[in-house]
């Protein structure tokens, strides 16, 4: 104990301490900086020939490719929309994840809910609505005349179902004032345009 205390009293084991907690910090700083500039990098470069894969070929009725998995909206208590833009109640959904298509409660590409506009007042129906492969031309306009900001959230998005789940979350063209929804019963929207306003 008492060699310790002369040693840390000498000026050279300090400065040696504190050198290489200087070395530390200043790599734990410029890595961090290359992360936080990677990362923005990645986010600012959009890549103008990124394409989203459409869905279109892979529902159940008009495809040999046989589904083993599907991915679905999760988070609906009774209802759940799967890739294929099958809506179920969350007991017809078999353990793949996707919905049985012979449910009396299955439908594919249903609208229900859904105004002309594109927003809906239920989740599972704008995404499964958005799906529909009439839609693609649709997405493809939103995509390319998205705000700089939307793109930067956008450019995540790998394929047909994952942009229908991103466009359907009420978003701000949903709300007035940031803390009113413009349309509260179709407040879910794949359209271009937000919903109507409706007087208070």
């Amino acid at each position: 104990m008492m060699v310790l205390r002369r040693l840390l009293r000498k000026r050279w084991v300090l400065g040696v301490v504190f050198g290489l907690s200087l070395i530390y910090f200043l790599t734990s700083t410029l890595k961090q900086e290359e992360r936080t500039i990677r990362d923005r990098t990645l986010l600012e470069v959009r890549d103008p020939d990124h394409r989203i894969p459409w869905k279109v070929r892979f529902n159940l009725g008009n495809s040999s490719r046989q589904i083993t998995q599907c991915r679905n909206s999760i988070q609906g208590k009774t209802l759940l929309t799967d890739e294929l833009g099958y809506v179920c109640e969350r007991n017809d959904l078999l353990v793949n994840g996707c919905c049985n298509v012979n449910a009396p409660s299955s439908r594919q590409y249903i609208c229900k809910s859904c105004l002309a506009n594109g927003c809906c007042s239920i989740y599972e129906y704008c995404v499964s609505c958005c799906l529909q492969p009439d839609k693609q031309l649709l997405l493809e306009r939103f995509l390319n005349r998205a705000a700089e900001g939307f793109q930067n959230l956008f450019t995540a998005v790998e394929d047909h179902f994952e942009l229908c789940l991103a466009k359907c979350r009420t978003s701000s063209q949903s709300v007035q004032h940031e803390n009113t929804y413009r349309n509260p019963q179709a407040k879910y929207c794949y359209g271009e345009s937000p919903p109507e306003l409706l007087p208070v």
